[in-house]
């Protein structure tokens, strides 16, 4: 079983689509007894739209997407008072990633005014983990998974994600942040890199840190 340190209570895990963040934020939960707190994906129904005509639907899927994380984190600081620990498989502010990739400059001002009113009401976790992975990975576990409406993705798309993630986590300096190479890891299938992991996870965290293995 996983033991953290006693000032991480609230653990968030990020990275692209694909980078494997949802079955280690399940796994994280389990092995903490912990609250999970999973983004719903298919519940935004301008995503399958999105993706075949971005430009159209752009807008309207990244105010469904921050609306529904926005009334999803408010019911976060309802802990309940059997778990001590707490999981979600996205952190609130990475919402402006796909907003910037995907916006118009006018829809970027409208949705930041959106933003800035909100995030001031929003929990900060105390540990992000980001899962890094190559683009080549990131495509291979997409199909292996084979969610419909994912199969239209483009690698460039992907490779703009990529990019975008990397600046903003390259920059992230609001809560202590873990950065993993996860290309040549799998905490699913492999338990000698679950059990390195859970054991580094173990040790105080303090501003940015690395993991590789």
């Amino acid at each position: 079983m996983l033991t953290l340190p006693d000032d991480v209570r609230y653990l968030v895990v990020e990275g692209v689509i694909g980078a494997g963040k949802t079955s280690l934020a399940r796994i994280l939960s389990d092995q903490l007894n912990a609250r999970i707190v999973l983004e719903a994906h298919e519940a935004n129904p301008f995503l399958e739209d999105f993706y075949k005509d971005p430009e159209r639907f752009a807008f309207q899927t990244q105010l469904n997407f921050l609306i529904s994380r926005y009334q999803q984190q408010m019911q976060l600081p309802q802990q309940d008072i059997f778990q001590q620990h707490m999981v979600a498989d996205y952190l609130f502010a990475k919402d402006r990633i796909f907003a910037r990739l995907n916006l118009s400059e006018k829809e970027v001002g409208l949705y930041e005014q959106l933003m800035t009113i909100m995030e001031g009401e929003i929990i900060k976790p105390d540990l992000v983990i980001y899962l890094q992975s190559s683009v080549e990975r990131l495509l291979r576990n997409i199909r292996l998974r084979n969610r419909y409406y994912e199969q239209d993705m483009s690698p460039d798309y992907i490779q703009s994600l990529f990019d975008a993630y990397q600046q903003f986590f390259m920059n992230y300096r609001e809560t202590p942040l873990l950065m993993i190479n996860a290309t040549q890891l799998d905490f699913v299938h492999k338990q000698e890199d679950l059990d390195d992991l859970l054991d580094f996870l173990s040790t105080p965290v303090r501003g940015t840190m690395y993991y590789s293995h």
